[in-house]
């Protein structure tokens, strides 16, 4: 519930706070995302867009203050007459206005850290990027997740280039909220665990401290929490690689070209695996692939991915603010064989479906945010030595949109690195196509586009297995394969391979 003091301010959420307090000047907490376009957009009709349409939500009005009263949580101030100069930034790219110099330029704005005494949000339209022009947007995370900002940024969007600046709500409201709820339908299904247990936990995490008869009604949830919660801070660190080590303040991103999401697709029906599982397993290819290009055997060498789960409910998806936990994916890195790595990342993608560790991630946050900052860096120390990357995936709206009266050509985004992670990775599908954008330090990864070029190969070596016929291998029995006609053809292929 949200709690306004007697000034009018609002106190920030236990969660928002955690994020908050996570930023540092070599770890920037924030999300950040980038649409490019083959015409170039009027800056005047993309500041009416913010005016109209991001203005509505109040948090964009709201700076950060600190409570003047001890232990309580920063609160939420609005600003009297935002100004729009100081949040939109025109810049013009130097020649040749390609895609590296582009990247170079997010680059740098992604290690620029946002204006406390502001909004924490910007948006920059990036101009002479080729024949057209491209927007970053730059928002804490202490606004919100992921999730939440991509309702933010659909209802900056438009199903056709001609459609007016202002829209009425009630159409405006029903259309993103389709959208939305076709997110949250695919994103849901991800934990099923989750859903069984998210109603009764989230809003209890860590209140039952003060309630011994609550707590036993939740005796049963507790024990299962609490062996996750064991679990978690039993694991050894990840092993030291290349993708770990001192951060510095100045990271680089880079994305991927368009890819065919039928594609994908394909390979996981011939597969039996799911969208999600392709592309996971052919990111750790591909981070594996940059391993051996750096003189750096990845053999036997497995590390976690953090990646974020939504928690959210259809009908608080239009609420900002963080409303997700994490789940911790070992990346089987050290398989060689890219079939054998589906498959096993496959595997254990499904044991993850059955644990309730989104949940205790996300009372971890809540805890957090009410602690002492030394407490909270100290958890963030412990948990960050079990992280290596942060991966997302996100399946966002598969027809065209427009922004500001030009169809969006590609889209991409990235969220922080956490837990002090080198590399962040995030996926997203739009209009057909797939993208994947690469975040990382400077000092430790120079050049991420060697990450995405491992994941290219990667892509390339799954779908020449797909278009494979399926199994029709002979045991060492010499009797045929009892799963050749079986629906997970992924098995039937990794046994083809073993016999």
């Amino acid at each position: 519930m949200i709690n306004r003091l007697l000034s009018g301010n609002e106190a920030m959420s236990n969660v928002d706070t955690a994020w908050l307090r996570m930023e540092e000047p070599n770890n920037l907490m924030m999300v950040s995302g980038v649409m490019t376009f083959e015409k170039p957009l009027d800056y005047e009709r993309l500041k009416d867009i913010l005016r109209q349409r991001l203005l509505k939500f109040d948090r964009f009005r709201q700076r950060v203050v600190d409570s003047r009263l001890p232990m309580n949580p920063p609160l939420w101030e609005t600003v009297p007459e935002l100004d729009l100069e100081n949040h939109l930034y025109r810049i013009k790219l130097p020649s040749p206005g390609d895609q590296a110099t582009l990247q170079q330029v997010v680059s740098e704005l992604a290690s620029t850290q946002l204006d406390y005494s502001k909004p924490l949000w910007e948006f920059h339209l990036l101009e002479s990027y080729g024949k057209g022009s491209a927007v970053m947007a730059r928002f804490h995370h202490c606004i919100a997740d992921g999730i939440a900002l991509i309702y933010v940024l659909l209802s900056l969007t438009d199903p056709s280039a001609d459609a007016p600046t202002i829209t009425e709500e009630p159409h405006a409201d029903k259309r993103n909220l389709s959208l939305l709820n076709i997110l949250y339908k695919q994103t849901a299904n991800t934990l099923r665990t989750v859903q069984q247990v998210r109603d009764k936990l989230i809003h209890e995490a860590f209140s039952i401290l003060g309630d011994p008869s609550r707590a036993l009604k939740l005796s049963k949830l507790a024990s299962d929490t609490a062996n996750a919660t064991l679990r978690l801070a039993l694991r050894n660190p990840d092993p030291q690689t290349i993708f770990k080590g001192p951060l510095e303040i100045e990271k680089r991103a880079a994305w991927s070209q368009a890819l065919s999401l039928q594609d994908v697709k394909f390979i996981g029906k011939a597969t039996g695996s799911t969208v999600n599982d392709v592309l996971l397993s052919a990111v750790a290819g591909g981070l594996r692939r940059y391993m051996e290009y750096r003189g750096e055997s990845p053999d036997g060498i497995n590390f976690r991915a953090a990646v974020p789960v939504n928690l959210r409910q259809p009908e608080e998806m239009g609420q900002l603010g963080n409303r997700f936990g994490l789940v911790f994916l070992l990346l089987p890195i050290g398989l060689n064989d890219p079939l054998k790595r589906l498959a096993e990342l496959k595997r254990r993608m499904n044991k993850l479906k059955d644990s309730p560790e989104a949940v205790v991630t996300f009372g971890i946050l809540h805890a957090l945010g009410l602690s002492a900052v030394e407490i909270e860096r100290l958890v963030v120390d412990f948990l960050g030595a079990k992280v290596t990357a942060v991966m997302t995936n996100v399946p966002g709206p598969q027809t065209p949109l427009y922004f500001a009266g030009q169809k969006i050509n590609d889209i991409m985004f990235w969220v922080p690195q956490s837990g002090r992670a080198g590399i962040g990775v995030s996926v997203l599908s739009y209009a057909g196509k797939v993208f994947l954008g690469v975040i990382t330090d400077k000092g430790l990864v120079p050049d991420p586009d060697n990450v995405i070029s491992g994941f290219y190969q990667e892509l390339d070596a799954l779908i020449v297995i797909a278009k494979k016929p399926r199994c029709q291998a002979i045991t060492k029995a010499g009797k045929p394969c009892k799963n050749r006609t079986k629906a997970d053809s992924l098995y039937c292929a990794v046994h083809q391979r073993q016999t």
